[in-house]
């Protein structure tokens, strides 16, 4: 469809470094589960990117990963910086609401259906499930997020037992 003209990096310091400069179109899709997205992108590095230049912060839910990143929204959806124009819609998917539903059914539904039929045993049957668990009876089960706030950690299968 692009005639070849996209490519995708891993975003490495290096890979990120040599490309800069040189790009039209930059997206940060990074996530890290439970925390916050790492910048990967200083203003500074951003700088070094030609007049024009767009980005789009697919993180923005998380922080985003570019320092200059700030959420905008459908109603105003860019903004410049250093001649940088910026695209960081939080929730995206929402400009697409029926498709994006649709997905979001299709890739839960099983995950519903077996805690509907199994309860709690299917959290520690299902590794998938198990690392979903963020919280269960007040203790922090997911590494990420208890490091976030500051609080104890309890692997799933311990607090769930």
């Amino acid at each position: 469809m692009f005639m070849g003209r996209i490519r995708t990096l891993y975003s490495t310091s290096e890979a990120l470094d040599a490309e800069v400069a040189t790009a039209d179109v930059v997206v940060g899709a990074v996530l890290v589960p439970g925390a916050s997205a790492p910048k990967l992108f200083s203003r500074e590095k951003l700088k070094m990117m030609k007049k024009g230049t767009v980005i789009v912060d697919v993180a923005i839910d998380q922080g985003g990963c570019f320092e200059t990143s700030c959420a905008t929204t459908h109603a105003e959806p860019t903004y410049e910086i250093d001649g940088i124009i910026h695209y960081c819609v939080a929730n995206m998917p929402g400009a697409v609401p029926v498709t994006s539903s649709h997905a979001l059914n299709n890739a839960t539904l099983p995950f519903g259906l077996a805690l509907a039929s199994s309860g709690l045993e299917s959290v520690l049957t299902d590794p998938h499930l198990r690392n979903g668990l963020n919280v269960h009876k007040g203790k922090v089960t997911h590494k990420a997020v208890a490091d976030s706030l500051n609080l104890p950690y309890v692997p799933a299968e311990a607090a769930v037992a």
